[in-house]
């Protein structure tokens, strides 16, 4: 069948007339911007035009819900920002709730008024799309949401002198690898109660600075730099530990450059180390 009656087809077998089905098809086709395709067969379409073709047939019909399983999937990627973007003011045009299920990350984070992590069948977490990747409610969603994902360390709450630390142990255990990050203001306070107890620290790249060798407490070796215009993430390794941070694109970073490192540790998240459950901190 044509594009036209593609779209079409639900409407014809509710027995609406020939002039509603033409101003819906019309309509739809004009929103999603397929006007030039209607007479087309799908052989000629586009996978872009497709998928904006079965979008078509189901907005036809004006459900109150619309549900879409991975409706980019199967798209290449500047045809997927591209659709995506059409779905977004869709639902902006028609006000109707779609339900959207995907698991590229960004798809839910860009579209999604609220986001439910689902894993393996078992919901982790509910709320706005900042609200889970600024709270993330465990160690799970803290490593699925943001891209790159969360750095996260293994260790234990300690006091250094008159500091509150975090020390991030190694498995070979040797004093050199030990990861030591002060905590400082009100997240000293909150994880004072932790002392001596197995914690998860998770904390962005973004809130991972290169600073001044005066004004830092670590240094890392950068072991791969990813320049993807306007920033460049960068896999550095200190003390034992991998992490990544990002900087702007314009960096000269290269393997093997020694850096001084700030982590903001007033921007991190904690996690007990048992279940895996937030304790405290974040935005």
């Amino acid at each position: 069948m044509s594009a036209y009656d593609n779209m079409a087809f639900g409407l014809k077998i509710r027995k609406h007339t020939k002039e509603e089905i033409e101003r819906r098809v019309v309509e739809a086709a004009r929103i999603l911007g397929i006007e030039d395709c209607l007479e087309r067969k799908p052989e000629t379409l586009s996978g872009g035009q497709r998928q904006r073709v079965a979008l078509g047939r189901a907005i036809v019909r004006r459900p109150g819900i619309c549900l879409m399983d991975e409706p980019l999937a199967n798209l290449d990627m500047e045809t997927r920002i591209q659709v995506r973007a059409e779905i977004a003011r869709l639902h902006q045009q028609l006000g109707m709730t779609m339900v959207y299920v995907t698991h590229d990350q960004s798809e839910a984070l860009s579209l999604g008024d609220r986001i439910a992590v689902i894993r393996r069948g078992s919901i982790q977490q509910i709320g706005r799309p900042m609200e889970v990747y600024d709270q993330p409610r465990n160690v799970f969603v803290a490593g699925f949401i943001g891209s790159p994902r969360m750095n996260l360390f293994r260790g234990t709450i300690a006091r250094k002198g008159a500091q509150i630390v975090f020390e991030a142990g190694h498995p070979d255990h040797t004093p050199s690898s030990t990861l030591v990050l002060p905590l400082v203001g009100d997240m000293a306070l909150r994880m004072t109660e932790w002392m001596g107890r197995n914690v998860i620290l998770g904390i962005r790249p973004e809130h991972v600075r290169c600073v001044p060798e005066e004004a830092s407490t670590t240094e890392a070796k950068v072991e791969v730099p990813e320049r993807l215009g306007a920033y460049t993430d960068l896999h550095l390794r200190s003390s034992g530990h991998s992490f990544q941070i990002r900087v702007p694109g314009e960096s000269e970073a290269k393997p093997g450059d020694s850096l001084w490192i700030s982590f903001q540790t007033d921007r991190a998240h904690f996690f007990d180390a048992a279940t895996e459950e937030r304790i405290s901190g974040g935005a």
